[in-house]
């Protein structure tokens, strides 16, 4: 491929395009659909799309805030939260947590969803949800540039300390991730996908 035939740039001087490529490019990303309660029992939850899993042993995933919100300042208090895995049929639940309120309003109510209790952590988890994973904090990192300047951007990782996964998602023992529906974040300010069973393929490796 020539040079001629790449859009090329340094993020520092602006993209040149119509929308920042650069979230879209790094997706399909999955949602870190986050449930806390702050010191004072008030519930939040919100999504983000800036979220993976990061390790086997101790299962870790991390989400990242692209500011301090108050997911982060409830996690910081509280040391703990919960993923909840947002899938196509509660993608317009998730869509309306997203939304700018005061931290003494709670998102489940906003969004017409259950807050059911966990077992091993004091911040409840989406009752709709397939999928739940309990955590407790192991870090919680602001992020900088090269430079050494601070971004405006904190990194949150807990480690999963209890699962709650619905059982028809489990088939001969295996869960079928597809068959869940799950959602992912692409580019843009709405873009989405969902994982369907005929999107999947298996490739076994080299080794």
């Amino acid at each position: 491929m020539n040079a001629s035939d790449l859009h090329s740039y340094q993020p520092k001087n602006g993209h040149g395009l119509k929308h920042d490529p650069f979230n879209a490019i790094v997706g399909p990303r999955p949602i870190g659909w986050i449930s806390s309660r702050d010191a004072d029992g008030h519930v939040n939850l919100a999504p983000y799309s800036f979220f993976n899993a990061f390790s086997y042993v101790p299962p870790i995933i991390g989400f990242s805030s692209t500011s301090r919100k108050d997911s982060i300042a409830n996690i910081e208090s509280t040391r703990e939260f919960v993923w909840n895995l947002a899938t196509k049929d509660l993608a317009q639940q998730m869509n309306a947590t997203a939304a700018h309120v005061p931290p003494e309003v709670d998102e489940f109510t906003i969004a017409g969803l259950t807050a059911v209790p966990s077992m091993l952590v004091n911040v409840p988890r989406v009752g709709e949800s397939r999928v739940a994973f309990e955590c407790k904090v192991t870090q919680i990192i602001q992020l900088q540039g090269v430079d050494g300047s601070k971004s405006n951007s904190w990194v949150t990782f807990g480690e999963v300390i209890a699962v709650h996964i619905d059982k028809s998602l489990i088939k001969d023992g295996v869960y079928q991730t597809a068959l869940a529906g799950p959602i992912l974040r692409a580019g843009r300010r709405g873009d989405y996908f969902e994982i369907r069973p005929e999107a999947m393929f298996e490739m076994n490796r080299p080794d």
